[in-house]
């Protein structure tokens, strides 16, 4: 099964608000619902997409699966039928002044449908296609936060984190690889839910976030620092003192005349990519301090300097 884009079916952003996305669907739903095109077999199918597209992004819980995971992993844990398990598209046809497009049966939960009659939905011969069986299907992953320092993505470390597991409190530890910045996430097996079928329970899935520095800043493997320097020494030139993540000190050579905002680059001395492939770079931002109070002397100098066409 290929990528399916969600929101491109319905043509709305990745970051819509729920009631942009419901806008969307009833403004859809009400240019291909059945009743409205009699007959029109590609307008039906594109009917049923944006049904499932709707049912799954209106769905807090869903959703995130699916904005975590992607399309791939989404259809392999989720059937159709659990993608509209529970919903009730019933208020928005009827506002919409159609008939409910869909035979139900069983009631609101467990729902099975179909669209004009059709085989039930998840059956052979269902205009969604036929489905895995239930018994096959893993169960849900589950995502945990970890917040980490940059430090400690530097040099990795050992967590102990907290959740639930099977309905208990389960506290486990995991070694946290360098490199692991935001975004980045760690795959523990079989330790997401059980399978409402019997089949593989899903996995933990940990995923990191950088805690604010307050001397650094990142930008994926790349940190950036700003230093202040005095007008002298932008002038004439100097070399001072950069901190690195890892704790160790660098000298930056300043260059003759370097100006305010001036960005420079030290190459390899970012933070590590994770798997050993690299590190980032580290960008030193250099300001200059212009001097607010001068004295007598100093004023004299400056004097002489400008006479001098500097």
């Amino acid at each position: 099964m290929g990528e399916i884009d969600y929101y491109k079916i319905l043509g709305v952003e990745k970051n819509a608000p729920d009631e942009e996305i419901k806008k969307a669907y009833r403004k859809l739903a009400m240019k291909y619902h059945p009743d409205h095109t009699k007959g029109d077999k590609s307008s039906e199918e594109k009917f049923k997409n944006i049904s499932e597209a709707y049912a799954v992004l209106s769905d807090k819980e869903k959703r995130q699966q699916y904005d975590t995971f992607g399309s791939t992993n989404f259809q392999q844990r989720y059937s159709q039928e659990d993608i509209f398990k529970g919903f009730d598209f019933s208020n928005i046809f009827n506002d919409l002044g159609f008939g409910n497009a869909f035979s139900f049966g069983g009631g609101k939960r467990g729902t099975r449908f179909s669209f004009g009659g059709g085989a039930p939905f998840g059956s052979q011969g269902s205009p969604f296609g036929s489905q895995s069986r239930p018994s096959q299907m893993k169960g849900a992953d589950l995502v945990y936060e970890l917040p980490l320092s940059l430090k400690e993505v530097a040099s990795g470390v050992s967590k102990t984190i907290g959740f639930q597991h099977k309905g208990k409190s389960e506290n486990l530890t995991v070694k946290i690889p360098k490199g692991m910045i935001t975004g980045k996430k760690l795959r523990i097996s079989g330790k997401g839910e059980p399978s409402p079928y019997g089949g593989e329970p899903g996995d933990l899935f940990i995923k990191s976030k950088i805690i604010e520095d307050p001397v650094f800043k990142a930008d994926g493997y790349d940190l950036y620092i700003t230093r202040e320097i005095k007008l002298t020494q932008a002038i004439l030139g100097a070399s001072i003192s950069i901190p690195t993540i890892e704790g160790s000190d660098l000298n930056l050579k300043i260059p003759l005349g370097t100006k305010h905002k001036t960005k420079m680059r030290l190459g390899g001395k970012g933070l590590p990519m994770m798997n050993n492939k690299g590190q980032g770079d580290l960008y030193v931002t250099i300001n200059i301090k212009m001097p607010t109070n001068i004295t007598p002397e100093q004023e004299e100098l400056i004097k002489k300097l400008s006479e001098t066409g500097l």
